[in-house]
């Protein structure tokens, strides 16, 4: 497939050819200018200009680009008639308002708007949208986004397959991956971390398709999470000491049940004087920890070399020093690495994997073990995962759009060739109320093996975290009741 040239450099050249320069009076020294790491979010309006950050300025300056874009209906215009709309754009503003920025800010602010407003093309109004948590592009013509767990068409639309093309081409070649006829799928991701997988034909045969899943503006951390109904305070507090105590956990669950977003907010609690090494497809966990080393798989150059995989990954990884060890997803022959590592001193680490139940999960993890080229036992692989892992949560996003932890369940051993699981927390749907379920966090009656373990270790367990309700109240809160829709509309 040939691609049309990309304007981009050509579009910056036309930047660099107009004075942005401000009366030297208005300039300030920049070894005193705010540093742009300060900014935490896109303000609501334009900042005064006496207390303007170089962040804070790009931010209200690029919301209100796309606002007049949209409102003229040029967002969809070609490169070089975008690049001429922004220049006009940034020189008024940098005309008409008083922001102490000085000649390096202004071309950076030059560079970085016309990058973030041309490189994601017609799909900036969404990416601006914190309402939107899937984009999702059947073609130039089609393309529907989800929002507040509900999918919807929009009007937004690219000129033809080339553009698209080119779109895709840029965000993946901005993460060093490919795509083109020889290389037609491509997993890659924004720079604000947002998933992205993409298409061409002859893979699609409608034409080139581009899936984005979004990560909010401000990460979701588990107090977030409690709120917004994901989980009971009990089930947290349990969760958080087995992360401190080194249990092993797996995150089981669906498409787009909030497995990884789950993953980040366990990790919390992993105390800060560990060193921790993760491994992903597409870098997504983001952690408060100090001592992180983030690793990313690779796939092959367009010589078909140079290919890394997970599995590499982790047995790199071995050899690192790691306290504990973080695989943002087990898919294939990196599942026997995985549990080896956590059966030999690297007790405490986290994955997740896609699977329906908990007994779904072990079952998927003894085919992925097969898939590592070991020809072992049925019986051995499963008393493998046995001893590996503790603990499985079960997470799952509803009918009605809430993701919720469905079960916590226990790995407690073997009785002839069956795994044994005991549940011991779970969600108890009563029913529907207004197109939203209603239901409770209950415990099972079940008080885990690994409470044990934890009170060896000097942490205390409470004992009625695990006493089974006599009636229909939950452990904790209402599931539904205690989340503020608003919250729940702002955050999912």
């Amino acid at each position: 497939m040939s691609h049309p040239p990309d304007n981009t450099t050509t579009a910056r050249e036309l930047f660099t050819r107009t004075s942005l320069r401000l009366p030297s009076e208005r300039v300030r020294d920049e070894s005193t200018r705010q540093s742009s790491k300060s900014f935490a979010g896109a303000p609501a309006a334009m900042p005064a200009a006496g207390n303007a950050s170089f962040a804070s300025v790009k931010a209200a300056m690029h919301t209100q680009l796309l606002e007049d874009l949209d409102r003229r209906d040029r967002i969809t215009a070609s490169e070089d008639e975008l690049a001429e709309l922004v220049k006009e754009y940034v020189v008024d503003a940098l005309a008409t308002q008083d922001w102490p920025l000085n000649d390096s800010e202004r071309r950076q602010l030059v560079d970085d708007l016309i990058e973030e407003t041309i490189g994601v093309g017609p799909l900036a109004p969404l990416l601006a949208d914190p309402a939107v948590t899937d984009i999702l592009v059947n073609g130039p013509h089609t393309v529907f986004v989800e929002r507040f767990g509900q999918l919807e068409p929009t009007a937004v639309h690219f000129r033809d397959d080339e553009h698209l093309v080119r779109i895709i081409g840029r965000i993946a070649s901005r993460v060093g991956r490919r795509i083109d006829e020889s290389s037609p799928m491509v997993d890659a991701r924004l720079p604000d971390g947002s998933r992205v997988n993409a298409t061409l034909p002859p893979v699609t045969i409608d034409g080139p398709t581009l899936s984005i899943r979004r990560f909010g503006r401000r990460r979701l951390r588990s107090d977030d999470l409690m709120r917004l109904g994901m989980f009971s305070p009990a089930m947290l507090q349990f969760l958080r000491l087995a992360i401190r105590g080194r249990i092993n956990m797996i995150v089981s669950g669906g498409t787009g049940s909030g497995k990884s977003t789950f993953l980040g907010a366990l990790a919390e609690a992993i105390p800060d004087t560990e060193r921790i090494i993760t491994i992903e497809d597409a870098a997504e966990l983001q952690l408060d920890q100090r001592h992180v080393v983030r690793m990313e798989t690779r796939p092959p150059n367009i010589e078909g070399q140079g290919r890394i995989v997970a599995r590499d990954l982790v047995v790199n990884a071995l050899r690192m020093r790691p306290d504990r060890i973080i695989v943002g997803e087990v898919r294939a022959g990196e599942a026997l690495d995985m549990m080896q590592a956590m059966n030999t001193g690297h007790d405490g680490s986290l994955t997740t994997i896609h699977a329906n139940s908990p007994r779904d999960a072990v079952s998927r993890l003894e085919t992925m073990v097969l898939m590592a080229g070991i020809d072992l036992p049925a019986r051995a692989i499963r008393e493998q995962a046995v001893s590996a892992i503790d603990i499985i949560v079960q997470v799952k996003r509803y009918e009605d759009g809430v993701r919720r932890v469905q079960s916590i369940s226990e790995l407690v051993g073997m009785e002839g060739e069956t795994a044994q699981l005991q549940e011991i927390f779970r969600f108890q749907s009563t029913g529907k109320a207004n197109r939203r379920i209603q239901g409770n966090f209950v415990a099972t009656g079940v008080v885990p093996r690994v409470a044990e373990h934890l009170r060896e270790n000097h942490i205390d367990v409470p004992m009625e975290w695990f006493h089974r309700p006599s009636d229909t109240s939950m452990v904790g809160s209402d599931a539904s009741a205690s989340v503020d829709e608003s919250d729940r509309r702002r955050s999912w």
